[in-house]
């Protein structure tokens, strides 16, 4: 008896023993309840997944986040990074036309149709894009902004460098099955919030339905492949994906109040499966965090003073929402912010340079840090002009 009774303990504990690594392989893809008594796991059938917090990076949940997968066609979002990039700096405009070539026109699976030397306007094609996922738009966008594809490809990959995207490679603009096309959950979710960046794009990626070539013959209904834009209140994006490869892909955003999250499948059997998990990832984070607005976008947030420029300071202005995320519940009484710009700053910079950093405090701790970037250039003034400068203060001290 008192053997059958050690065995039964030794079995016990091997099983024990056996299902620690298990549980350890799985520990970071769970969130513990609010009772802190079990663990939920919210994405069970995804392969990877990720939470973010739109305005501080923050991974509020995560799944696999680094491993590299296929991205399928959420690799658009880096094409509209990129799209939306060349719109602020004035190299195309909404309403330009955009001519589509033989070979944008070839390509398969989703698009809309463009016939070789159709011409639509860049605010149709990246219509075409957000919504309709067109294979055959992105490759006209990218032919129009880098002159070919593959030269576009290389404007991704090096984006993708400066986001941080250190598991991610480009083959292609539109996310067909290639080899050595591949990213992960957290860097989609990394150039989703860079997209997010342009508050304008939302008007493309939330947008249920529309029509392209309207006023023709053969109008094209458009009607946006993220169906959780109609059925999830403050669902506004961005980007679907599939491929026998990939399987449902999503990067999915939405907005309650200030607050933004981004939440990332990949992996996931079914389009019906997909839009549940997402779902609940959204459900979570707005059921357990707010955020803390420091700035609103267009704010004034101070001035920086320039040395040996044509303008001698330039005002600073918040380009998108500055906010930190709380724990519901928390006080958040204590938070403080510090604009620390860089010293002796001298002319010419450039729109987009680094000139300082945005702290922010709870108490004494510092819990978050924005870079803050010149919001336009600003030429070296000529000698004449510095010697003005020179003489008027002279005759002020005197």
């Amino acid at each position: 008896m008192l053997r059958k009774s050690c065995l039964g303990l030794l079995s016990f504990l091997l099983l024990f023993v056996l299902s620690m690594p298990v549980l350890a392989a799985n520990e970071q893809s769970v969130v513990p309840t609010s009772e802190g008594t079990q663990a939920v796991e919210l994405t069970p059938s995804a392969t990877s997944a990720v939470l973010m917090d739109a305005d501080t990076g923050t991974v509020l949940y995560e799944k696999n986040m680094n491993e590299k997968k296929a991205p399928a066609s959420i690799t658009k979002i880096m094409t509209m990074v990129l799209i939306m990039e060349a719109l602020d700096q004035g190299k195309i405009t909404m309403d330009e036309k955009v001519r589509t070539s033989e070979y944008a026109a070839s390509m398969g699976g989703s698009q809309i149709f463009l016939e070789p030397g159709e011409e639509l306007t860049v605010e149709e094609m990246l219509k075409g894009i957000a919504m309709a996922s067109g294979n055959d738009a992105s490759v006209a966008m990218a032919e129009k902004i880098g002159g070919s594809e593959e030269a576009f490809v290389q404007m991704m990959n090096v984006k993708a460098k400066t986001l941080g995207m250190n598991n991610t490679h480009f083959v292609n603009v539109n996310g067909l099955p290639a080899d050595n096309h591949y990213t992960t959950a957290f860097d989609i979710a990394m150039m989703s919030k860079e997209l997010l960046k342009h508050e304008e794009i939302t008007k493309f990626t939330g947008m249920y339905q529309d029509y392209l070539r309207k006023e023709s013959a053969k109008p094209f209904w458009l009607v946006n492949t993220n169906k959780l834009v109609r059925f999830y209140p403050g669902a506004d994006g961005l980007k679907t994906g599939y491929t026998s490869e990939a399987k449902f892909c999503l990067s999915a955003t939405a907005k309650r109040d200030n607050f933004r999250v981004v939440a990332v499948v990949l992996g996931e059997p079914d389009t019906k499966t997909r839009n549940a998990e997402v779902t609940k990832l959204f459900d979570y984070a707005f059921s357990q965090y707010s955020n803390h607005p420091i700035f609103k976008a267009g704010d004034e947030i101070g001035t920086l003073k320039v040395e040996k420029g044509k303008q001698t300071e330039v005002p600073i202005t918040a380009a998108h929402q500055y906010s930190v995320l709380i724990k519901k519940g928390e006080a958040n009484e204590d938070i403080r912010h510090e604009l620390q710009l860089e010293p002796n700053v001298k002319a010419p910079i450039t729109a987009g340079q680094s000139i300082g950093k945005l702290v922010v405090f709870k108490g004494d701790v510092k819990i978050a840090e924005f870079a803050i970037e010149s919001p336009a250039n600003v030429a070296k003034a000529s000698l004449w002009t510095l010697m003005k400068r020179t003489g008027s203060k002279l005759f002020t001290i005197n």
